[in-house]
């Protein structure tokens, strides 16, 4: 008569029920998380800084307007600016990513004495401010670098014989140099994940190493080069520090822009106007490298 009279809530718990009930507690502390993160981290370090620099490129003398807008794309100096940007973006982000994955394959597949060391040098080489890269370049290569005074008295030159860092050819290189390390990993990460059997059987069957590295090892490595590619351009194309040091009063990109508007030229509803431009194409860069990231995860599930 006891059990019969023993309320229902204090009958023990099934597995099953046990199990859904400590899911529904994970999921409760997860959103309990992530609400503490929206509101004492995301809140006040992002999500409130972007909604004001939004309303403030909207921002007129009566309220909300596009003025900002309008004056940023219908300025030729803008439009000349935007250019700039995507010339030295794909000159620079396409040399280093060739070069990235031209480095990988060389330390995956022709593995050499000292290429583990390359290889952590570059994992490293990756924790390093830009602006240090241009200022070694300038260090070595510069008019007065010492590179260039070694080449000016060894052959009796009258002046320094490297005279091209401030400018376009300075800036793409020591991008170039900076961002191509960013590939190499993403596409060593690739490289591992590949079925070396696959590449045997293609040798065996007499393909040389072109028709391998065309055929067998770019279709299946393909979404980690292209995620370390598209991470590459997003980089290189949110770059400041390589261009404040060594970009030329002539080689404006939009950064460079943005930040003149804002502290030379007091603009900042046009700055801001500049900087959510900026915003939305590195946010479409980033989407675009989380789509193919994940494609390059789950073929790799999919293999194993």
């Amino acid at each position: 008569m006891s059990s019969l009279s023993t309320p229902d809530s204090a009958l023990p718990l099934s597995g099953a029920e046990a199990h859904s009930a400590a899911v529904r507690r994970r999921e409760r502390r997860a959103q309990w998380h992530i609400a503490f993160l929206l509101v004492f981290a995301l809140g006040p370090l992002v999500i409130y800084p972007l909604v004001r620099l939004v309303l403030l490129s909207l921002s007129g003398a009566h309220g909300l307007s596009f003025h900002a807008y309008g004056a940023f794309f219908g300025n030729p100096d803008s439009r000349g600016v935007i250019a700039t940007t995507l010339w030295i973006l794909f000159l620079s982000a396409g040399l280093a990513s060739v070069l990235g994955v031209a480095l990988a394959a060389l330390l995956f597949f022709k593995p050499f004495p000292g290429a583990r060391l390359v290889t952590r040098f570059l994992e490293l080489f990756v924790a390093f401010p830009s602006f240090l890269v241009a200022f070694t370049l300038i260090f070595l290569y510069g008019s007065q670098g010492s590179v260039s005074i070694a080449l000016q008295r060894l052959f009796h030159l009258q002046a320094p014989p490297l005279n091209f860092l401030f400018g376009i050819g300075g800036v793409v290189l020591a991008e170039v140099v900076f961002y191509a390390p960013f590939v190499v990993r993403p596409t060593l990460a690739a490289f591992a994940l590949l079925d070396m059997r696959l590449i045997e059987a293609a040798r065996s069957l007499g393909a040389n190493g072109r028709m391998v590295a065309l055929r067998v090892i770019l279709p299946l490595a393909w979404p980690g080069i292209a995620a370390g590619t598209i991470l590459c351009f997003l980089l290189t194309f949110n770059e400041f520090g390589i261009l404040l040091v060594l970009g030329s009063a002539h080689l404006v990109t939009l950064p460079v822009a943005i930040y003149s508007s804002a502290t030379v030229d007091l603009d900042l509803p046009t700055a801001a106007a500049g900087a959510v431009v900026m915003l939305a194409m590195s946010l479409s860069l980033y989407a675009l490298y989380r789509r193919v990231n994940r494609r390059s995860y789950g073929g790799a599930r999919n293999v194993n």
